[in-house]
């Protein structure tokens, strides 16, 4: 494991654009709006050679009564806890505040590294104007300008050298589930109760979480990233600019993950903005899990799951093959079972045939049921290979792959699915010339 930096401060002192700068992508949400980003954010950088994970918080606010700064504030304290070296930001426009100096304090007691941070000193008079924040009590301060990067490579040659020796991660390497769904469906609850800690904070209100963040999840056997998403909402309803980049985030973890996990709320149903999620992973060629949470508040006889799941199936036909686990995060009821199939579903994305295995068990399919013939033409498929993709894709050889219509193909594709366990895993098929 690489070791961990924390970024706190005060709300918009310029801690998201140093972070966006430190990891060079846009990760984390930038805006004039105070409080954008909300929970601990996550990202990989590195300086002369040394690699090191660098973790973005909200605001600090002392004694708000507001119920997200409040959560920040838990957040933030959390991220103190986790990390080695604490980056101190507060910006020399606004000079030094009360709140900077309930910081210093709070970060004092911690007893870690501290690095004082003044940002937004992008000129010489700036320059003299960051020496009132000696006031603070630290021996050092670091003037930088988050924007253009000036000053950052001092800062980082320090606390490179103070970094404890760590050994190799090997976190790049592991399977990235994303759990996605509509606003309020309880896709951040899901993590946390997997987790066992509020790692992402969790109200009532639609449009909590915003960035779509990265935790590691290893237990009873299973290792892997649960990336946590916001909710998509349909475009006409995205009004602020910063939903507008959360929802970006959260198709654009979809289009960077290896399964989806697609939370359904049960009280609202499989509606038209769920499936266009699921349809979205489905075209990604994502393996798919649909995970019924709040199953506790529906009720219930000894039909009601039997006729949920037809509605389901009925709505994302003809990939009907996609496993459907109910639960509840509340009661903490099949949470595990949810997890369980997802893995299951990442095994199958991986499964790969030999490809005389596959040609002894479709080839005497096909010749017991050929293509129909078209325009008097006969359709004869003489081989089949798995294409060595991330997901299943196989190739069929014949004579006129012109003629292969679209029920055959959906014929060979159930085959293949009863054949081998292709279970919540979309396939391609492609016909070519031989």
């Amino acid at each position: 494991m690489s070791a961990i930096i924390a970024i706190v401060g005060r709300p918009n002192v310029g801690k998201s654009t140093f972070f966006n700068r430190m990891i060079q992508k846009r990760e984390a949400i930038v805006d004039a709006v105070s409080g954008v980003t909300r929970d601990r954010h996550y990202g990989k950088s590195d300086w002369n050679g040394v690699e090191f994970s660098l973790i973005d918080t909200g605001g600090y606010i002392v004694g708000s009564e507001d119920v997200f700064e409040k959560e920040i504030d838990k957040q933030v304290e959390l991220a103190i806890d986790e990390s080695d070296v604490i980056i101190f930001m507060v910006e020399v426009e606004t000079g030094v505040t009360g709140m900077d100096e309930e910081v210093a304090q709070l970060l004092r007691r911690s007893r870690k590294p501290v690095y004082l941070v003044v940002n937004k000193v992008d000129n010489a008079m700036r320059q003299d104007d960051a020496v009132e924040f000696y006031s603070l009590g630290f021996d050092k301060i670091y003037p930088i300008s988050g924007i253009n990067g000036s000053g950052t490579g001092e800062l980082l040659d320090d606390i490179v050298a103070a970094l404890p020796e760590q050994e190799a991660d090997t976190s790049n390497d592991l399977p990235r589930f994303a759990v996605v769904g509509r606003p309020n469906a309880g896709k951040s609850s899901f993590i946390n109760a997997l987790i066992g800690e509020d790692r992402y904070i969790v109200t009532d209100i639609a449009g909590t979480t915003r960035d779509s963040i990265d935790t590691k999840y290893n237990r009873f056997g299973f290792e892997f990233n649960l990336v946590d998403t916001a909710g998509i909402r349909r475009k006409k309803k995205v009004k602020e600019d910063i939903e507008f980049y959360s929802v970006m985030r959260a198709v654009r973890a979809i289009e960077h993950c290896d399964v989806v996990i697609l939370v359904v709320d049960a009280t609202r149903g499989f509606d038209g903005q769920v499936q266009n999620i699921f349809w979205l992973a489905h075209r990604n060629n994502k393996g798919v899990v649909i995970v019924v949470n709040k199953w506790d508040l529906v009720e219930k006889d000894h039909k009601t799951t039997k006729i949920y799941e037809e509605d389901i199936r009925k709505q994302t036909a003809p990939f009907v093959d996609v496993p459907i686990v109910f639960m509840s995060v509340l009661t903490k009821q099949r949470l595990f079972k949810a997890i369980e199939t997802a893995v299951t579903v990442f095994k199958s994305r991986s499964n790969k045939i030999p490809t005389r295995k596959l040609n002894d068990t479709m080839l005497p399919i096909i010749e017991n049921t050929p293509p129909p013939a078209n325009k008097g033409k006969f359709v004869k498929i003489k081989f089949c290979t798995q294409l060595p993709t991330e997901h299943p894709q196989f190739a069929f050889f014949c004579n006129l792959p012109q003629y292969v219509k679209d029920p055959y193909k959906r014929f060979l594709e159930n085959q293949l699915r009863a054949l081998y366990d292709f279970n919540g895993v979309p396939i391609t098929l492609f016909f070519r010339k031989k």
